[in-house]
């Protein structure tokens, strides 16, 4: 047995994949340590908890998870309700967590500074792949890995409100009219936005959520507006597939957020691409600059920057990572996940090999495998890390053998008005594919407010086709 052998197998991040993933080591009879920056599982989750999933409960659990919970009498959540992350955490993942075959491995309150090789930087490569992964907590103290799975995710890392990737003028020292995704308008935070006019930017499912909430708290509380701003010419992306969408719940989200803009409860601003925030008496003015060089200014109360997540590569600047210069995932499987490219909104099965990076031994899984990618569901988590426990254990054969179901939508892309061709989702779709693929939008972009009304969309397919993307043109 070699001295790496002897060291456990670090995990960073004890949220539903971090938690997967011991759990298949604990199968595994791996040694394994998992590192939480928060104060106990699922601590990111925790600051969602007021908002619904629109996945099921069959979807969201691992089944390594499952079975040492089945073993420990755990009650099981009925498979077709729809958890909150509050329900994921209380019902899911702190009864994991204090397992006996999982408790003495967690350590909370462990934030990873740094990862590197011992006595080695990254330019060093005899005797690399030999050296113990060295990783350095924000404490001082240090700790000794045989590998890392890195399942920190995306959380503390939004993306910034300006159009080109770049923070917009203004906009960091605009904190005190800045929300960030999900805020918990029917709850602790009503009454920021209470009779006020709040402006949401971005296209995602974390936009659509916090637009229905407002338009709910609207309904009742006098003065209150909602303007919401995308920087495409058409919301079709948002919309979604409606009744064509396999997962219920995330179709009559789009259905929903449509008929309160037509409705104008919501009034839509498109080619929104924000440039400038200026505080004008106790509001702010957001300055729009459009592709011809006009700008026009917005004034709001509240600004919830909807704009999804990045991954935070930091702590892995000592390792050798070959990252995808556009998604921010490893080379092999941005092109899988890549919303610019990826027709009819399909994620192919995926494991170890997409996985790897030059540095043998570490893998990111989870949101931060995704990059920028908001294409996620946990389920799709769950199958990363079950295949690299595996390859860690030196069985490849089941490390290859990687499976996914996941729920179709009826969006294509993230452009759906140029799906068209060949491999528009309009056509009917292989056979060999038709089972095993389908858009895993998660923890970024997948997410409902609670309660939710499933309604279906009335709006006539404007092509004649029936559902499908090609009827959210």
């Amino acid at each position: 047995m070699s001295v790496l052998d002897q060291l456990p197998v670090v995990v960073i991040g004890a949220g539903p994949v971090g938690l997967a993933a011991s759990a298949h080591l604990h199968e595994r009879g791996l040694p394994f340590l998992v590192l939480e920056a928060g104060d106990s599982a699922g601590a990111a989750v925790r600051q969602w908890g007021h908002v619904r999933v629109f996945s099921p409960w069959r979807y969201n659990i691992d089944p390594a998870a499952r079975r040492l919970l089945d073993d420990a009498g755990w009650v099981a959540p009925a498979e077709d309700a729809l958890p909150t992350g509050g329900d994921l955490v209380a019902a899911y993942l702190q009864p994991l967590a204090e397992l006996p075959q999982l408790k003495p491995h967690l350590r909370y309150g462990a934030r990873v500074e740094a990862i590197s090789r011992l006595g080695l930087d990254r330019l060093r490569t005899a005797g690399r792949e030999q050296a113990p992964f060295l990783i350095r907590l924000a404490d001082g103290d240090e700790l000794l890995a045989r590998a890392v799975i890195d399942a920190s995710g995306t959380w503390g890392t939004p993306n910034v409100l300006g159009a080109s990737g770049l923070p917009a003028s203004g906009e960091e020292t605009a904190g005190a009219y800045l929300e960030h995704a999900l805020p918990d308008v029917l709850g602790v935070d009503r009454d920021r936005f209470a009779g006020r006019h709040t402006l949401v930017v971005g296209a995602g499912h974390s936009a659509a959520n916090t637009l229905l909430s407002l338009a709910e708290l609207a309904a009742t509380e006098s003065g209150t507006e909602v303007t919401w701003a995308i920087r495409s010419a058409s919301p079709a992306r948002t919309y979604g597939g409606g009744d064509a969408d396999a997962l219920p719940a995330r179709g009559a989200l789009g259905s929903r957020l449509r008929e309160h803009v037509e409705a104008g409860r919501i009034r839509l601003l498109t080619g929104f691409s924000v440039h400038a925030l200026t505080p004008a008496d106790d509001r702010v003015a957001v300055v729009v600059r459009h592709a011809d060089g006009d700008e026009e200014s917005v004034v709001v109360d509240r600004i919830v920057a909807a704009t999804g997540f990045r991954p935070d590569h930091a702590i892995t600047a000592e390792l050798r990572l070959d990252l995808d210069p556009v998604m921010g995932a490893t080379r092999a499987l941005a092109p899988l996940i890549d919303p610019n490219e990826h027709s009819c909104g399909t994620v192919p099965p995926h494991g170890v090999d997409e996985l790897a990076h030059p540095e043998v031994g570490y893998y990111a899984v989870g949101m931060k495998s995704y990059g920028r990618a908001s294409t996620f569901l946990m389920a799709t988590g769950y199958e990363q890390a079950r295949s690299v426990v595996a390859a860690l254990a030196g069985d490849w054969a089941a490390a290859r053998d990687v499976e996914l179901d996941l729920p179709e939508t009826g969006v294509c892309n993230s452009n759906p008005a140029d799906s068209t061709g060949s491999d528009s989702c309009c056509g009917p779709a292989p056979a060999a594919e038709a089972s095993g693929r389908g858009l895993a939008t998660g923890i970024s972009g997948g997410l409902l407010s609670a309660p939710l009304n499933l309604v279906s969309t009335t709006t006539a397919p404007t092509d004649g086709q029936a559902g499908g993307c090609c009827a959210s043109r």
